[in-house]
């Protein structure tokens, strides 16, 4: 490695927004944190389980359907060819009037000319 190209590793009291000080070690010379472990709401315990729309219960109602067992899962096989049969059939399109090339057409225009 390069000598006196990298940064000073020191130690450095990191500042929260809540007052709390420690001391941690830096490139910076300080550091000034928002949240830190002694006011962040996960490591508190005061972190509130949010229930968006009611996915909880959601999932209470399903899971109680089952009984508590397990459901097991049919092979992929077995549901495509069940696929394939629900699938309508395909409707047939009608054969497309096939125009004669630029060069055939030129050439018959030359032999009516002449």
């Amino acid at each position: 490695m390069k000598e006196k190209i990298h940064p000073t590793y020191e130690f450095v009291e990191a500042v929260c927004a809540c007052g709390n000080k420690f001391m941690t070690r830096s490139t910076a010379k300080t550091l000034k944190l928002d949240i830190c472990s002694a006011c962040h709401p996960f490591f508190t315990g005061k972190q509130k389980l949010l229930d968006t729309e009611g996915m909880v219960e959601k999932f209470n109602k399903r899971f109680a359907k089952t009984e508590g067992k397990t459901m097991v899962r049919k092979p992929k096989t077995e549901v495509k060819a069940k696929a394939k049969l629900v699938k309508k059939p395909a409707v047939a399109k009608k054969a497309a009037v096939k125009k004669p090339a630029k060069k055939a057409a030129a050439k018959k225009t030359e032999a009516e000319a002449k």
